[in-house]
């Protein structure tokens, strides 16, 4: 497969599962956007070894992941790292980012419990983190201020998707980001989150962690304005999103069991218009 075709390949693969947050988006410049879409295509499979029940035991997926990392050495026949090395040669992309998504992959087949807010924190790190700083890196944009913000953002998007999926990530994937010392505190129980509705307790608890995002949030909102153009302008939207999945937690009464808080195409076009307004 030349070049060209493994680009549209991890293009049609990003579309596919797009959900909340742009992914490739087109106000990005063209070649921007394929490197994108070829980090996401490999992020997006990694994530499927880790989580899919079809791909066998722990250990079993875990020899994927390892199987996956060696792969970034050589793009070989997989579309994928066609495109992925040639996004990293054009970029200069450091490879430690991509490993550290991979070491975030294993962690998720190793550990279903964060004990406090520093350990969900430390995922975080692995998680998000590195595909802000990738997309720093494919525009060329570097500096310690500018990697800071990016982390907030990433971590605040890591988190609200976290108390958007609380109920299907406890019970079809077996792992709780809620801090274990936070819900013992709050007198939550793990059978609290297989109710139909949240108790009094789990919303007075998803309402600490929504503020506590806000917080984070808050700290990388200076960023789509100190990058300017396009890619200000994405990652503008892309912030308003992320505030946006708390707002509809909100709006529910920090009840994230009775009802998967997301966003519909109206909310987006009008988010669209407060991103093009600089709105944040």
């Amino acid at each position: 497969m030349d070049t060209r075709a493994a680009y549209q390949h991890c293009l049609a693969l990003a579309q596919q599962h797009y959900e909340n947050f742009p992914v490739a988006s087109r106000l990005l410049r063209q070649d921007r956007r394929l490197a994108v879409a070829a980090i996401y295509a490999f992020a997006r499979q990694a994530d499927d070894y880790a989580d899919e029940p079809q791909h066998g035991p722990a250990e079993r997926r875990l020899a994927l992941l390892d199987a996956w990392e060696a792969k970034l050495g050589a793009p070989g026949e997989d579309p994928v790292f066609i495109a992925l090395h040639d996004a990293c040669q054009r970029f200069s992309i450091p490879r430690g980012l991509l490993t550290d998504l991979l070491n975030a992959f294993r962690q998720d087949v190793r550990m279903s419990r964060y004990p406090d807010f520093g350990a969900v924190l430390g995922y975080c790190r692995l998680s998000a983190n590195p595909v802000g700083r990738l997309v720093l890196a494919i525009h060329g944009r570097q500096g310690a201020q500018l990697e800071a913000m990016s982390d907030s953002i990433c971590t605040g998007l890591q988190l609200a998707n976290f108390w958007q999926d609380l109920r299907s990530d406890a019970s079809a994937r077996g792992r709780i980001y809620l801090p274990q010392d936070e819900m013992a505190r709050s007198g939550v129980a793990e059978a609290d989150l297989a109710a139909p509705v949240a108790s009094p307790a789990l919303r007075q608890l998803m309402r600490a962690q929504v503020e506590r995002t806000r917080g984070i949030f808050a700290q990388g909102q200076g960023l789509p304005g100190q990058l300017g153009g396009l890619l200000g302008l994405e990652i503008r939207l892309t912030l308003l999103g992320g505030q946006a999945i708390l707002d509809a937690i909100e709006s529910q009464g920090f009840d994230s069991l009775r009802a998967r808080p997301k966003l519909g195409k109206a909310r987006w076009l009008g988010l669209l218009a407060r991103a093009l307004a600089g709105g944040a």
